[in-house]
């Protein structure tokens, strides 16, 4: 389908696909076997500033909105979800700063995390706060003009790669979720250290670790926005970056595809390609039918975000919940339609198979996403009367 994608916008996906067809490609099975973070993967983005996509001009970034970088992460989720994985969550641990950071905080951060000098991790899952996010327990107490930082995330992408994170923490335990603020930590800092690396089903290419916080001091400066926003900046964060899951799920979907149909035209049964039986031509036309579905989703919702909306978490949890069950759906077809070599390592499809489960888990679950979906259209309804 015709998306109507400016001469520009064409440029950012064709870059991000020569990135993943040249640089990823070759590597994916590698980097998935051995656990291996994408570091020269990640400079070259960074050379071909697709690092800085989102980031503001004026920061040293190309300044481009929502849609642009949906387009390079499906780009790049159709070679690898693992390597888009760890460049998606560079951007959702930068949108606390680029949402409510000072201007001295985006100067300080920004221009680094624009040419990948630096990369960024958010902190905000716990071992007891995952879909409840409100059940962090890691604190920060002000002491004269520091914070003390005390707990453990979880689950944290990019967790040891990372230079520079966001974290969420109480500073006010009574106050509950109400009592959360939000801060930017540096790596080496005294008393921030990193737990064990994740030995995970899929996503094997990004690096997931636990962050892990003792007495660890920190500018009073490093508060992002004021006391008792972090809960709201979290939530405005997922918001924000959620779709990008979705442009995720479009992206390994049709990855899937392709690589079922390039193997099924030259698999002989029966004397004749395996596309030539109408049985799998029905699985294929329904994965391509769901997958431009969840597209054109993705890209209306990002759309809406780039011309201002201002509230839409409903839009962008059914951007996420029905991209990421399509990518579940579409990469097990595509397993089935290559029959035993789809099953095997010597094929891409296994792992993208394994690599969709996590979008249906993580930036909220997709039971989750029904909640939010639910529960405003209960509240549009609600207002109606």
């Amino acid at each position: 389908m015709d998306y109507m994608l400016t001469e520009e916008q064409i440029m950012i996906r064709d870059l991000a696909r020569q990135v993943a067809e040249e640089k990823i490609v070759p590597v994916r099975a590698e980097l998935d076997e051995q656990n291996k973070f994408p570091t020269d993967i990640m400079k070259a983005m960074g050379q071909a500033d697709l690092m800085g996509l989102f980031i503001p001009e004026e920061y040293g970034g190309l300044g481009k909105k929502v849609l642009e970088l949906c387009i390079a992460v499906e780009e790049i989720s159709k070679a690898c979800v693992g390597v888009s994985t760890s460049y998606a969550a560079n951007a959702l641990g930068t949108y606390p700063l680029l949402l409510y950071g000072t201007d001295e905080q985006k100067k300080k951060y920004l221009p680094d995390i624009a040419t990948g000098k630096r990369l960024v991790a958010f902190g905000l899952t716990e071992a007891n706060a995952g879909s409840d996010a409100s059940g962090i327990q890691t604190t920060a107490k002000l002491d004269g003009n520091e914070y003390v930082l005390n707990g453990t995330k979880q689950w944290i992408t990019n967790g040891i790669e990372a230079e520079i994170y966001t974290i969420v923490a109480l500073t006010n335990r009574s106050k509950g979720p109400r009592g959360a603020s939000a801060f930017v930590v540096e790596k080496g800092t005294p008393g921030f250290t990193f737990g064990k690396k994740e030995n995970k089903m899929g996503i094997r290419a990004s690096s997931t670790t636990e962050l892990i916080f003792s007495d660890c001091r920190i500018p009073k400066e490093n508060l992002i926005a004021k006391e008792g926003m972090g809960f709201i900046i979290a939530m405005k964060t997922l918001d924000s970056s959620r779709i990008g899951v979705g442009a995720q799920g479009v992206g390994v979907a049709q990855g899937a595809i392709d690589e079922s149909i390039r193997f099924a035209k030259g698999r002989i049964q029966f004397g004749q390609p395996v596309t030539s039986f109408q049985a799998v031509q029905h699985i294929l036309a329904d994965m391509q039918t769901q997958t431009e579905a969840a597209r054109a989703l993705v890209y209306s919702v990002a759309r809406a975000m780039d011309s201002g909306a201002k509230d839409f978490s409903r839009a962008s949890a059914m951007a996420k919940l029905f991209a990421t069950d399509t990518a579940m759906k579409v990469t097990t077809d595509a397993v089935q339609v290559m029959g035993g070599s789809g099953y095997m390592k010597e094929y891409p499809v296994e792992k993208m198979m394994r690599d969709a489960k996590i979008l249906q888990i993580y930036e909220g679950t997709n039971q989750i996403q029904r909640n939010v979906i639910a529960l405003d259209m209960i509240r549009e309804v609600s207002r109606q009367k």
